[in-house]
């Protein structure tokens, strides 16, 4: 049975190195690629499931043009002419910008930035700026550090001290798990915070839960029990750190007593989180996503940061921040062909309006000219962003909607057209990752099915079609077939990276550094750390120094007061967003969304386990069978992403909210009620 090596380019932490055994001209199992030092473990449940995905028979495998309100198949040469008539007639008449090109971050590989060169070529378009994942992470570490990279997922094994900061990588980062139990098992000290017990805090020798949106409070009265106790680094702060002294002042006022009110945590929690990052060295902070999703998270994320930087604790082995390792793009973005951060602007060719966070109101106030038909690729924009109802609205008002996709999602489903895509073995792409720093090559490993053509040959089909200069396809696009050769001149200039290597296994990118900042050479303007931050200021008008300010929507807001608990949306094991979780491998798993609440939340409001209970606000409602978990915190409910709107999709109750730096999709401000179902 011929083996083959390739990578899951799915937006998850992990992306893991695989091998992948072919029969029959079809997958028949999927292995680790042992490789890969930071997946070489085991593939994941989702990862397993894609040899059922590939052929599922829920699987678009040709076009599909929508009838009288039904979808019918069509060969390709009825759905491109039918492209290509409306491209023709809008880029006449209103002008290329009225077209609304969104792309996400389905699947990742240098063959996506096809699109916006297409779309590019046909002279322009509306795109969007910002991200729903993490910018304000990364903007924050970015300012701080200069640079968003760290150590190896491997050296986290060297750490006496493991703090998971919001973070839950037992379900949405599994590799970082076996790494974690090396360290423990060499006796290494495990510190949780987040305000449900999950199951990444069943070894952790502390757990706090603070009241969502407050990390930054406790982690100011942290940094002043580590200057109070002296155990902070002052040689490394003299020799490499910029605004420690403001810093000291900013944190003198958050008393233990203070953080202990804002926060809802005892007093003696937060000296003893103290103690053992006074004590043991080095540690590694790793905070989640979770965690800068809300509207002031870049400031919250400064906040943490500042921890391992006044304790010097960069730039060494077992030692750091481990947010965003983008050592692998060194192509540019591989996820996204345009930066985020800082936010592209308008060229004269492509307008960048749209707010992800923001993305149904800013498609409805586009004007000159209105956006009257979309392009959706690799994304299922509809449950996933937040305010669903408003992306709705702005999808149903649009003359023309095209969805390229595997299956018939939400997004899918409001489309006009809809055209198949390939999956990750049927076509050639070389990806990178974001949190271990091996370039891997996603190898064809199969056919496609007949009728289903790479994303890449549509856009060269169109191309020809609407007679696009050919000197100008041959440099920016990929013809049928001409993938290889198109990726051999991407990584022409490392000539220790081939296409032949990579086939052999995952290679470390140029310059990968398995400790981050070992040199102690930050990119910033100051070539400092930089706890005091101009740009801060004067990119974002923030505070140049980090601090606490409470979120936009939260319990005991103004006008608020019918909406007293706090609704987190976290990831879910079983799938990666809005996908995997209808394949037959995984349904069952985890077929509904469940409501996750306190017991004594759920007994004022005589709400009893297995039952259903309405969840609501003034935005929407829905309907959930109930979990009840002691391991919650009061006050809080819990209700995973990623399902589809017959399932219960979340973002029927969220409010499209950008967070305070890099143009974040603040989801977890949101407030809710709970009651009992009739």
């Amino acid at each position: 049975m011929p083996v083959f090596t390739t990578a899951c380019p799915r937006n998850c932490t992990s992306t893991c190195g695989l091998r992948v055994n072919v029969e029959g001209g079809r997958v028949r199992s999927i292995e680790p690629h042992p490789a890969n030092l930071a997946t070489g473990q085991g593939v994941c449940l989702k990862g397993l499931s894609y040899v059922e995905r590939a052929v599922s028979p829920r699987r678009i495998t040709r076009p599909l043009l929508k009838q009288d309100g039904a979808f019918v198949p069509v060969d390709w040469d009825r759905a491109l002419d039918l492209i290509c008539e409306e491209l023709t007639r809008l880029k006449a008449q209103e002008g290329p910008q009225a077209l609304f090109y969104y792309q996400a971050s389905g699947t990742k590989g240098l063959l996506n930035g096809v699109g916006m060169a297409f779309w590019r070529l046909f002279g322009g378009c509306t795109t969007t700026y910002g991200d729903l994942c993490w910018p304000a992470g990364l903007e924050a570490t970015r300012l701080t550090l200069g640079d968003n990279k760290h150590n190896a997922p491997w050296d986290l094994e060297r750490a006496r001290l493991v703090v998971f900061w919001g973070k839950n990588p037992a379900e949405t980062n599994v590799h970082q798990m076996d790494h974690l139990a090396r360290a423990l098992d060499r006796g290494a000290r495990l510190v949780v915070v987040d305000p449900r017990r999950t199951e990444s805090a069943e070894r952790a020798h502390l757990l706090l839960q603070p009241r969502p949106g407050t990390d930054a409070a406790l982690a100011l009265a942290l940094a002043r029990e580590l200057v109070l106790r002296e155990q902070v680094d002052h040689a490394f702060l003299a020799a490499h750190v910029q605004g420690f002294e403001a810093y000291r002042e900013r944190v003198e006022s958050w008393t233990l007593d203070r953080a202990a009110e804002v926060t809802g945590l005892a007093p003696e929690l937060i000296q003893r989180f103290a103690d053992l990052l006074g004590s043991l060295r080095p540690f590694t902070l790793v905070p989640g996503f979770g965690m800068q999703r809300y509207t002031h998270s870049g400031q919250t994320m400064r906040a943490l940061l500042a921890l391992p930087v006044i304790c010097g604790q960069i730039g060494l082995p077992g030692g750091g921040w481990s947010y965003a390792n983008l050592q692998t793009q060194v192509f540019g973005h591989l996820k996204d062909p345009l930066d985020f951060y800082p936010p592209p602007r308008p060229d004269g060719v492509v307008r960048v309006g749209v707010s992800t966070a923001r993305l149904g109101a800013d498609m409805l106030a586009q004007e000159d000219p209105p956006l009257r038909a979309a392009w959706v690729e690799r994304g299922n924009p509809i449950p996933q962003n937040p305010a669903t109802p408003k992306v709705l609205e702005a999808f149903r008002r649009l003359r023309l909607r095209v969805v390229v996709e595997e299956f018939l999602t939400d997004t899918a489903a409001e489309a006009d057209l809809v055209l198949p895509a390939k999956n990750l073995f049927e076509q050639t792409d070389v990806i990178g990752a974001y949190w271990h720093p091996y370039l891997q090559l996603r190898q064809k490993v199969v056919a496609p099915p007949p009728l289903v053509k790479p994303e890449s040959e549509v856009y060269w089909l169109l191309a020809e079609r609407l007679g696009v200069d050919r000197e100008a396809m041959e440099r920016d696009l990929v013809p049928p077939g001409g993938e290889e050769a198109f990726l051999r001149r991407k990584l022409a200039p490392w000539p220790e990276i081939t296409l032949e290597r990579l086939a052999e296994g995952p290679v470390l990118a140029p310059g990968a550094e398995e400790v981050a900042f070992a040199d102690r050479r930050f990119p910033t303007p100051s070539g400092r750390i930089e706890l005091w931050s101009d740009e801060a200021r004067r990119r974002w008008g923030q505070e140049e120094l980090p601090g606490f300010r409470e979120s936009e929507e939260g319990p005991g807001s103004p006008g608020l007061e019918a909406y007293p608990l706090h609704l987190l949306t976290p990831n879910t094991k079983n799938r990666i967003h809005s996908q995997f979780g209808f394949l037959d491998l995984l349904r069952p798993l985890e077929p509904r969304p469940l409501l996750t609440i306190h017991p004594e939340d759920a007994r004022i409001r005589g709400i009893r386990p297995g039952t259903r209970a309405r969840l609501f606000n003034g935005r929407g409602a829905l309907l959930l069978t109930v979990r009840l978990d002691p391991g919650i915190r009061p006050g809080v409910v819990s209700v995973p992403n990623g399902f589809w709107l017959d399932e219960g999709a979340v973002n029927l109750l969220s409010e499209g909210r950008e967070t305070d730096m890099g143009h974040g999709a603040a989801f977890h401000d949101n407030c809710v009620q709970v009651e009992a179902a009739p």
